[in-house]
């Protein structure tokens, strides 16, 4: 007893001590997945700030309470780099299962806040044999479902009619760094109709740095993408194929412009429907080319000039051969774009800053695409918005001499 009380007021003081000392937060330890609930919290690649690991599948699944939206922000992204995202990626989707796909990102583009639809939010991460990054790390908080701070737009719109805008319009300025998504889904029988009031988006030739996308459909699809405009002229009236629209704003982390509105509303399938195509400028569809023996047996020669061929092709871009692989009689390739210079109906993929399109040659040895290689490529489009390249296409090797008369043929009046 002597001894005890004699230690109480001493250990009382060493107590004291230590409770006042500040505590270092632990620095979180990543693994690969999990499930993740609450107002707000970490999720990144495993062991993150380290190397992530090769031939890997990590799935996050976030929670928030009921009657809130999960918004992720990427506080740091390093991935493999590849401008379709096909080896190494991040996909971030509403919901937990067979949800919309918000997003897929690579590289080092870090994204703006991304926001889900509900309470729900997936994040998964693959990597293949090759690894080349320190990995991602994010973090998630809870948000009311009409949250007006700068970071926060998109959602599901299900009311037969209503409007969408950027982040702070129309006091100022959009934001940088911002990624909405807006899902329009009407009843079945039913299609959408979107237009445009007010529009002012950085403006790029190609649409590269800030964008609305839209697709028919709810995912962010190449495949069914209707348009993808920017500068501060309204994309036409926008009718949706189906009784489903996603609309994408992009802002990238420099300049921003005053944003836009855009109103939509449901209106029965029996009225006559038309697509609206992409700001630049519209030309016929090619269908039904198929590598035919009388077609493959012609000479494999380009026919007339640039000149003469500029006007009767559906697109022409200069690019870099990336991936080639035969079908059948075809030659499928994949061309990373130097510079459009007509865009049509082709589908352009876009991952961060890389654009490239999907080509195939109908005849596989005619005209010949090696990987690697830069060529100017003159052709027409297909039904799913493929580049057709015949053996009488012009096709040639691009070299740096040729950019000043194919930017004067840019301007030529067709």
């Amino acid at each position: 007893m002597g001894g005890a009380s004699a230690c109480f007021p001493l250990c009382l003081l060493l107590a004291a001590a230590q409770l006042a000392r500040p505590q270092t937060p632990e620095r979180p330890v990543f693994t690969c997945g999990g499930i993740l609930t609450g107002e707000s919290g970490f999720i990144g690649s495993e062991g993150f700030p380290g190397m992530y690991p090769p031939n890997s599948k990590c799935t996050w699944k976030i929670t928030v309470p009921e009657g809130k939206v999960v918004v992720l922000n990427f506080r740091f992204i390093d991935l493999e780099n590849d401008n379709l995202c096909r080896y190494d990626f991040v996909d971030v989707y509403n919901g937990h299962a067979n949800g919309q796909r918000i997003g897929r990102f690579c590289g080092t583009f870090r994204p703006g806040s991304l926001v889900a639809s509900g309470n729900k939010m997936m994040v998964q991460m693959i990597s293949d044999a090759n690894t080349a990054g320190s990995g991602f790390m994010a973090t998630f908080s809870a948000a009311a479902p009409d949250g007006k701070g700068d970071r926060y737009c998109g959602g599901r719109l299900e009311k037969p009619s209503g409007s969408f805008k950027t982040p702070n319009w129309p006091d100022r300025d959009y934001p940088v760094g911002v990624t909405c998504v807006w899902h329009i889904i009407a009843p079945k029988n039913q299609l959408i109709e979107l237009k445009f009031e007010k529009f002012d988006v950085e403006r790029d030739n190609y649409c590269r740095y800030d964008y609305v996308a839209v697709f028919n459909g709810g995912e962010v699809n190449d495949a069914k993408r209707i348009g993808k405009y920017c500068g501060d002229s309204p994309p036409v009236p926008i009718v949706s194929e189906k009784n489903e629209l996603l609309i994408q704003f992009l802002s990238d982390l420099s300049l921003t412009a005053d944003g836009f509105i855009g109103h939509y509303k449901f209106r029965p399938k029996k009225f006559p429907t038309t697509t609206a195509t992409p700001v630049t400028t519209t030309f016929p569809v090619t269908i039904g080319l198929k590598p035919t023996v009388a077609l493959c047996q012609q000479k494999c020669r380009r026919m007339g000039t640039l000149e003469s061929n500029y006007c009767s092709s559906n697109f022409v871009l200069a690019g870099t051969v990336i991936t080639t692989a035969t079908r059948g009689g075809s030659l499928l390739a994949t061309v990373s774009i130097i510079s459009i210079y007509r865009e049509g109906n082709l589908a352009i993929q876009q991952a961060g800053k890389n654009m490239s399109v999907k080509l195939t040659v109908v005849c596989r040895q005619c005209p010949l695409l090696r990987r690697g290689l830069n060529y100017i490529i003159m052709g027409q489009v297909g039904e799913d918005g493929r580049g057709k390249i015949m053996p009488n296409s012009f096709v040639k090797m691009f070299k740096n001499k040729n950019q000043k008369p194919m930017n004067a043929l840019k301007n030529k009046q067709c």
